[in-house]
C-alpha cells in the first residue's frame, strides 16, 4: 500500500519502506501525537522518535527486534510521556538537545548538539537545532542518499505554519531557523514528518513563508 501518513490514535499505523531506512508512523495519546519507528534494511537496527504516549501500543510496534535508542524531539511532556516504561523495558538509550535535556523527565544518556549524528544501523539522522518552540528543540534529517531528505520536525515545523512560541522573539527565532536551515538548504521535494497530524512537505508549504511571517506565528 502507498503511504500516506495519515493515521489517527487508536488505528493502524503507516509504513514507508524506503530503499535503506524503514519509518513506521503511528499516532498516540490525548494530543494525537505522532510517533515514528525507524529501521535499518541492513542491520534490523530500530530507533524511536518520541516515546510519547500509550507504551504499550509502542512496545508492540518495537515487537521483537529489540530498540537501540529512542529520540526525543523536545522536553514538552506529550512527546516522551512513554519514554520511562519504553526505556525500561528495551534498555534503549536516550537521545535529546542539551538545553532540554534536563526537563524531560528520564534521564539522556547521549546529549546533542546541532550536528551531531544519532546511528540507526549503518544509516544516520542528524540533528538541526531549531529554537523557538523550546530552547533545545531538535529537527532530525535523514539525508537519503537513494532519493529525498526526510525530516522528523517534532513541534518545530507543520503543515500550514511552525510551532507555537510564546513570544515575538521566540517565533522569530523559530521560523529564521526553519527558513534558513530546513526551506534554504533542502529541495521542495523533502518529506517532513511532525509531531502531530499530517505529513507535508517543503514544496507544498513554501509559497506560504511570507504570509507565515507577516501572521506573526
Amino acid at each position: 500500500m502507498t503511504y500516506t501518513g495519515n493515521v489517527t490514535v487508536g488505528g493502524r499505523a503507516d509504513v514507508r519502506e524506503l530503499p535503506g531506512l524503514v519509518i513506521t508512523k503511528m499516532a498516540v495519546g490525548a494530543m494525537n501525537n505522532n510517533t515514528y519507528l525507524l529501521r535499518c534494511t541492513a542491520t534490523d537496527e530500530q530507533v524511536l522518535i518520541d516515546a510519547a504516549a500509550e507504551p504499550a501500543r509502542i512496545l508492540d510496534l518495537v515487537g521483537d527486534g529489540g530498540l537501540a535508542a529512542v529520540v526525543t524531539t523536545h522536553a514538552h511532556h506529550d512527546h516522551w510521556g512513554a519514554l520511562a516504561v519504553v526505556v525500561a523495558e528495551t534498555s534503549a538509550a536516550t537521545y535529546a538537545h542539551r538545553d532540554d535535556a534536563p526537563d524531560i523527565g528520564v534521564a539522556t544518556t547521549n546529549v546533542l548538539v546541532d550536528g551531531d549524528q544519532v546511528p540507526v544501523g549503518i544509516r544516520r539522522l542528524r540533528a538541526i537545532h531549531l529554537i523557538g518552540h523550546t530552547p533545545g528543540s531538535v529537527a532530525l534529517a535523514y539525508d537519503d542518499p537513494d532519493g529525498p531528505d526526510h525530516v522528523f520536525t517534532g513541534d518545530s515545523l507543520f503543515p500550514g505554519g511552525v510551532g507555537r512560541t510564546t513570544t515575538p522573539e521566540n517565533f522569530a527565532a523559530l521560523l529564521g531557523g526553519v527558513v534558513n536551515r530546513l526551506f534554504a538548504a533542502m529541495s521542495d521535494e523533502t518529506w517532513i514528518y511532525p509531531g502531530h497530524g499530517k505529513d507535508t512537505t517543503l514544496g507544498a508549504e513554501r509559497p506560504a513563508l511570507a504570509s507565515w511571517e507577516e501572521r506573526g506565528w
